[in-house]
């Protein structure tokens, strides 16, 4: 069963789209995860007042076999697909993710000028790999199905993979190199978020994101205590006020 590949199965890690008022955000998950990652965020924002939805992107909350004969189109299809389903409804968009869930966000983003915003929450647009261990993946990655975690920020709280599945990481980083081509186009107002404790992305993915996008309005935050799993850490509070008041901001001074 799917629940044996998974560690926290209680947890609820299906899509949601959760309907309130005219502002909707879209939140994805990032690779080998569920939508349990975003979700305790998206009730914050729901509370708040946002329309929320998140899609399960393909692959994931099933098994580690099924993630790794998925491609990165088809988690950009999904998050399009939740795209168009908030697009009826609400009249403004706010695209959203974390790892890289954030780059599916700014993706899109560069496929939707009429979207509001963008929130980019420990954006994976580049991975803590070397030139060395991208080498080794590839090498790999037809012989084995994927390398244990070393490790699960937030694991009593995260629902995914024990593992990462080595041909879905390819596809990532192949995903990874796509999106940077497109950040020029990304004109939305940018909010970036990255953990001081992060081990999972560069150190300076924030900072790429920052320096590349064709955003004129940015704001970075680095949360002094937390890991990779922004959203689920401590700063929680923190976020969401921060998410909350940016919004509002890009709003306000928005033309009618």
């Amino acid at each position: 069963m799917a629940d044996s590949f998974l560690k926290n199965p209680p947890l609820e890690g299906g899509a949601f789209y959760w309907e309130a008022g005219p502002v909707g955000v879209l939140l994805c998950h990032g690779l080998t995860a569920t939508a349990a990652e975003v979700r305790p965020f998206a009730k914050r924002l729901l509370e708040l007042g946002y329309t929320v939805a998140g899609p399960l992107l393909p692959g994931h909350g099933t098994t580690p076999q099924e993630l790794n004969r998925t491609r990165w189109q088809d988690w950009v299809a999904a998050a399009e697909s939740t795209y168009q389903q908030l697009a009826q409804h609400c009249k403004q968009i706010v695209l959203g993710g974390e790892s890289a869930g954030a780059v599916i966000a700014l993706y899109l983003a560069s496929q939707h000028p009429e979207a509001v915003a963008v929130l980019a929450y420990a954006p994976a647009i580049k991975l803590a790999l070397s030139s060395y261990d991208e080498f080794r993946m590839r090498l790999l990655a037809p012989f084995i199905l994927g390398v244990p975690k070393g490790g699960i920020d937030r694991e009593d709280h995260w629902q995914g993979y024990f593992i990462n599945p080595l041909k879905a990481a390819i596809q990532l980083v192949e995903f990874e190199k796509e999106t940077l081509q497109r950040l020029p186009s990304v004109k939305q107002p940018l909010l970036v978020m990255q953990g001081r404790h992060d081990t999972t992305i560069d150190p300076h993915a924030s900072e790429t994101v920052l320096q590349d996008t064709g955003s004129e309005v940015t704001e970075m935050y680095w949360l002094e205590e937390s890991t990779h799993v922004v959203l689920l850490d401590v700063q929680m509070d923190e976020i969401t006020t921060l998410t909350d008041s940016f919004i509002k901001q890009v709003l306000a001074e928005k033309p009618a």
